[in-house]
């Protein structure tokens, strides 16, 4: 078995700063009063990580772009079917049916925080857009985040459902990678040792996303 660098450094911090903030935004919520500024500003970071991790999905290293990793759904169904029966292969990155469930989260986190800002609790609390909306709709809008809000825990419980699996089934340790970005293999192509340049892309573009989100918020 080799060791592979699969997750490059702009990907990791990615993942572990996305599961602190959706941690501080449950808790915050669940606080409530002066809570709910945190639990916005926890809501803009997410909504501008979430951006980033789309454009490093074209711009980042080979495992980090979707085309490396999204396949269509005939090959999920077969992965998943290769899995039932213990014959599917080794990935380096995403599986074809991993590849799917990070789409689909990033989508549920995008229609999170993006609900979020036309969002209302009746209270004291409005995202920094629903004054540019009516009401009604505003608490349409309102509905839709608590709602989705249900579709992101399931997809967490999903996710790590999915991990406890492969560590005690299949004895493949999917959090180790993510912290150091290395996976053991007996073949693959590896990422290579992080270019400078490459870490100032990741930087430029974050920057790049806070800074749209800022402007957003700021100016509406």
């Amino acid at each position: 078995m080799n060791k592979i660098l699969v997750w490059d450094l702009p990907l990791r911090l990615f993942h572990w700063l996305l599961v602190v903030l959706v941690v501080v935004s449950f808790i915050s919520v669940q606080i409530g009063g002066n809570a709910m500024r945190i639990h916005m500003l926890s809501g803009y970071a997410v909504l501008a990580l979430v951006l980033f991790r789309i454009l490093w999905g074209f711009f980042g290293s080979t495992h980090a772009r979707f085309a490396s990793f999204v396949r269509g759904p005939a090959a999920a169904i077969a992965y998943l079917s290769a899995l039932r029966r213990k014959e599917a292969s080794q990935h380096l990155g995403h599986n074809p049916a991993g590849a799917w469930s990070v789409v689909v989260m990033l989508i549920v986190l995008l229609v999170q925080a993006g609900t979020g800002l036309f969002a209302n609790d009746d209270i004291a609390t409005e995202g920094p857009l629903a004054k540019l909306v009516s009401k009604a709709l505003s608490d349409r809008i309102t509905g839709i985040h608590y709602l989705n809000v249900k579709l992101l825990f399931a997809l967490i419980a999903l996710h790590l459902s999915a991990v406890a699996f492969y560590v005690i089934g299949k004895h493949e340790d999917l959090v180790k990678p993510m912290i150091t970005g290395f996976k053991e293999a007996v073949v693959g192509k590896a990422e290579t040792v992080p270019h400078p340049a490459r870490i100032r892309l990741a930087a430029l573009l974050l920057a790049v996303c806070a800074a749209g989100v800022y402007l957003l918020v700021k100016t509406s």
